[in-house]
């Protein structure tokens, strides 16, 4: 029976340890926390957006961050089967809007105890509050003395805060990224890679709130936008579009559309200051139906007020914004209203722009993007290319997806894909 320890008891450690189990291995877990799965807990906003029931096919066009390299892993351990092992285990789930999987019973936390229970009853031990502060490597002497490398470097234990030591056959790395720093992701899986000699790339907050510059969308605070459009330009490059919700704040903006826009545009932080957001209220109307469509609620009711209109265009909270910006008088009657101010409002309505700063930092953000670069490890296996028997699963790794439940699944087929071939790796 071989012996497998995992380093982190997340998403990708505990799935990791599910399959390891099924492979009749050894499983110990090490994991800093009080409990596993802390962050699964807070995800969904604490509901636990586990997967997403589209087509496997469709994952990599919600892949960010090198898809190819996901193809072993997703179509391995599938969305399905990953829908299949909760509820044969006592955990039904449902689908709702957008594909987005959850507990039937709204609980993040059913998720984290049929994971935690299935790998219990399976014989894993699990060891809390104990981090690992280091791996233990030794140098093998290759199979063939020719080669200019004549040693290959493997995995062979643990050592742990305590300064004792734990040996193993596999080391599986699952420690997650830098995001929510609370939950126990801190980077040392990060650490622990470099260490070893794999290549990091560099990391960033990802699926994170903007900062904005302008005061007029501080005023905003609370105001929620449904089918709307958002566009990010770079040096007047668009480098983003997308529709859906999205949310001001006491800081600048936030919501499913920002957050899936920062996984894209974050890198582009890397080479400009800061980047223009454009919003287009009214996505449905062209510049000319918006236009004739205010021509004629002026032309109906020309001895009403200027404020009258535009708050039959916008919510509330955005009239007295919007009327600041074109420097009109409120109680201007309609008749009196320019073409010049009517062609202002239009644009306006349909390029509400804000100026982009920077990303909140990485408590604010639900995942990381960057992690140990792809190129050292084998993705048939998860096993590093540089050390033997020392296998990556989930965030550490230079892998991310929009929101929708697309990371957790890759951080439950990623973890799968080590487990087992952790198990069989000798």
């Amino acid at each position: 029976m071989s012996k497998v320890i995992i380093i982190g008891g997340g998403a990708a450690g505990m799935m990791a340890a599910v399959a390891a189990l099924d492979n009749s291995s050894e499983v110990v877990i090490y994991d800093g926390n009080e409990k596993l799965g802390k962050k699964i807990y807070i995800t969904g906003k604490g509901r636990c957006n586990l997967t997403n029931a589209c087509d496997i096919s469709e994952y990599f066009e919600n892949i960010i961050s090198n898809d190819k390299f996901l193809y072993s892993a997703l179509y391995s351990f599938t969305n399905d089967d990953v829908i299949s092992f909760f509820e044969e285990n006592g955990c039904p789930i449902k689908v709702e809007r957008g594909n987005r999987a959850f507990p039937r019973s709204d609980k993040s936390s059913d998720i984290i105890k049929t994971l935690e229970r299935y790998i219990k009853s399976n014989g894993a031990k699990i060891v809390l509050n104990t981090k690992v502060k280091s791996i233990i490597y030794e140098n093998n002497k290759a199979n063939n003395d020719n080669e200019k490398d004549a040693f290959v470097k493997r995995a062979i234990g643990v050592k742990l805060s305590d300064n004792t030591k734990d040996y193993a056959d596999n080391i599986i790395v699952a420690t997650g990224g830098l995001s929510y720093q609370t939950t126990g992701s801190t980077g040392d899986g990060l650490q622990f890679a470099k260490d070893s000699g794999h290549k990091v790339m560099p990391c960033r907050p990802a699926l994170v709130p903007f900062e904005v510059k302008e005061d007029y969308i501080i005023k905003l605070q609370g105001l929620s936008l449904k089918n709307v459009t958002l566009s990010i330009c770079c040096n007047n490059k668009r480098i983003y579009d997308g529709f859906g919700e999205m949310l001001f704040t006491h800081f600048g903006v936030s919501g499913p559309l920002v957050l899936s826009a920062s996984s894209v545009v974050g890198k582009y932080f890397d080479t400009s200051s800061t980047l223009k957001g454009v919003v287009d209220l009214k996505p449905a109307l062209s510049y000319n139906q918006l236009d004739e469509r205010i021509l004629r609620d002026i032309n109906n009711n020309r001895n009403k007020e200027f404020k009258s209109l535009v708050a039959g265009l916008l919510p509330s909270k955005m009239v007295d914004v919007i009327i600041n910006m074109l420097n009109v008088d409120s109680h201007l009657k309609l008749n009196g209203l320019t073409k010049v101010k009517r062609q202002e409002l239009v644009h306006l309505l349909k390029e509400f722009t804000f100026t982009i700063t920077k990303t909140r930092d990485y408590k604010e953000a639900i995942i990381t993007q960057g992690g140990v670069s792809v190129g050292d490890i084998n993705p048939s296996t998860m096993e590093s290319n540089l050390v033997k028997g020392l296998f990556f699963a989930g965030e550490v790794i230079d892998i991310d997806a929009l929101t929708g439940g697309f990371n957790l699944q890759l951080a439950f087929s990623t973890g799968h894909l080590a487990g087992v071939n952790a198990s069989i790796n000798n």
